[in-house]
């Protein structure tokens, strides 16, 4: 799944707008708030205000709605914008968990929410910039 190629469906799926900014609001508040995801947050800013902007920004477009990423800040290039982070197997599996979380917690249909979770992996793997067992 990309901005280029996603299924506007899901994005309606999930509730557009309203529904994407409540999943990313309820991830950043785990992040937050569960002592499993501390290395998560650690690797963030003080403040979470910009993160989820962007991640709200970025998923809309991801999930096939409005492209409101890339017309603030162009492409993406998720892999280099990540670079500057170590991100690991431990880090990817830990960003994975507090987003799945997240989907089960705003109650998210099983079958979009494993849907979003396969390709959600897909790109959390794919940030992975150290090697090893994390």
């Amino acid at each position: 799944m990309s901005s280029d190629g996603a299924d506007a469906a899901l994005f309606e799926r999930l509730g557009g707008e309203a529904g994407v900014r409540t999943l990313v609001d309820r991830f950043y508040d785990l992040m937050e708030l569960e002592p499993g995801f501390a290395a998560l947050r650690a690797m963030h800013p003080q403040s979470l205000d910009g993160s989820r902007d962007k991640l709200f920004w970025f998923l809309c477009g991801w999930l096939g709605g409005p492209d409101h990423y890339v017309q603030r800040f162009g492409h993406p290039r998720l892999r280099a914008r990540h670079l500057p982070y170590a991100i690991g197997i431990a880090e990817r599996d830990q960003w994975l968990a507090c987003m799945v979380q997240a989907m089960a917690d705003c109650g998210l249909e099983a079958a979009l929410a494993e849907r979003l979770a396969e390709s959600f992996f897909g790109t959390a793997d794919w940030m992975r910039n150290r090697g090893g067992l994390g």
